[in-house]
């Protein structure tokens, strides 16, 4: 483990201790020249980040582990595994208030949910990234980090489950969704809302998340648990093959989740898909690639074998998926994880 303090001995005493987990992404990265906002590489460590941020050493004390430097769409499971791990170790220590994590934002959102559902503590975890490198005119990078971290700080973020912060927004894990490719308010959470917002050291908050998370979750990992189960998602439209439902199941899937049309519904070759997944006791959820809404159950899905994914994304609903895999292969059960989560 790379870990290390960095004390600012001007600090007044008392300051509360953070840890900062580096996970590399574009709030990390760098480019040749300030214009540039595309090609650019993961350079710099997290203990660098906490220095290009001086306002930081007046509100908290850090201790830091880099567990990776990459993009975010490069982590496996084993990697998000550890993440989880390391997370829970950190907040059972008495001494750390909170968890930051600085993270790429192509899969921020599903390392957040994921860290919703197995993360073992109250104290506030924020997820925090950038849409533009530290190189860039008006990187957006320092503020977000800053704004995570009075963020984690903040009394009134204990038990609010995992958050991302990004451009003065405060996001819960459960609904946060990355709309645009390259622009700074690139987050957004359409129908539920933000959760609040923060600038400066002003944190508001004004809503907050009803399904289950955290310390009320269920999904508990291992310590020493290596893997999880193996999911696919597969993507439906006019004219879709079987053969995609055939080769994942030829292939071991333990799960399959549709990233279906309107409100789940089930293309001809997804209805045959998801047949197959019936004889051979595959768990298949029906989530949409519409961007708002809920795929509520339907009478159909007793007889289908299928689980509604309710408000879960596809990606997410994957993730849910694979955790309540740990622990049934039911459908009702699994259709009550996704009532619940």
């Amino acid at each position: 483990m790379n870990e290390k303090q960095l004390v600012d001995d001007s600090n007044p005493a008392g300051l509360p201790t953070i840890a900062l987990l580096g996970m590399g992404g574009t709030i990390a990265s760098s480019a040749g020249v300030a214009t540039q906002l595309s090609d650019y590489r993961v350079t710099t460590g997290v203990d660098l980040l906490i220095q290009a941020v001086p306002a930081l050493q007046s509100v908290a004390r850090f201790e830091y582990e880099q567990l990776a430097n990459i993009e975010s769409h490069q982590i496996s499971d084993g990697l998000l595994l550890r993440l989880a791990q390391r997370v829970n170790a950190w907040l059972t220590m008495p001494h750390i208030s909170a968890v930051v994590i600085t993270h790429g934002t192509d899969t921020l959102e599903e390392t957040a949910y994921f860290l919703n559902l197995v993360v073992q503590s109250h104290k506030p975890v924020v997820l925090v990234g950038a849409m533009r490198p530290a190189t860039a005119l008006s990187a957006d990078g320092p503020l977000n980090l800053f704004h995570a971290v009075v963020v984690a700080l903040s009394p009134q973020s204990v038990g609010k489950g995992v958050l991302a912060v990004m451009n003065d927004r405060i996001l819960a894990a459960r609904y946060v969704n990355k709309a645009h490719t390259t622009n700074v308010d690139a987050f957004v959470v359409p129908e539920q809302g933000c959760l609040g917002v923060v600038s400066g050291q002003d944190v508001q908050y004004f809503n907050t998340t009803t399904r289950r998370h955290t310390l009320s979750s269920a999904l508990h990992i291992s310590d020493d648990l290596q893997s999880l189960p193996s999911v696919d998602i597969i993507y439906d439209h006019q004219g879709a093959g079987v053969h995609l439902y055939e080769a994942a199941l030829r292939a071991g899937v333990q799960g399959i989740v549709l990233a279906g049309t309107g409100n789940g519904s089930l293309s001809p070759a997804a209805r045959a898909g998801a047949a197959l997944a019936l004889e051979k006791q595959v768990p298949f959820v029906r989530a949409s690639h519409v961007q708002q809404g809920s795929v509520r159950p339907s009478e159909k899905d007793v007889d289908r074998g299928l689980v509604a994914a309710q408000s879960l994304n596809p990606h997410k609903a994957r993730i849910l998926l694979r955790l309540a895999l740990l622990n049934t292969r039911d459908r009702e059960t699994l259709q009550r994880f996704f009532n619940e989560y």
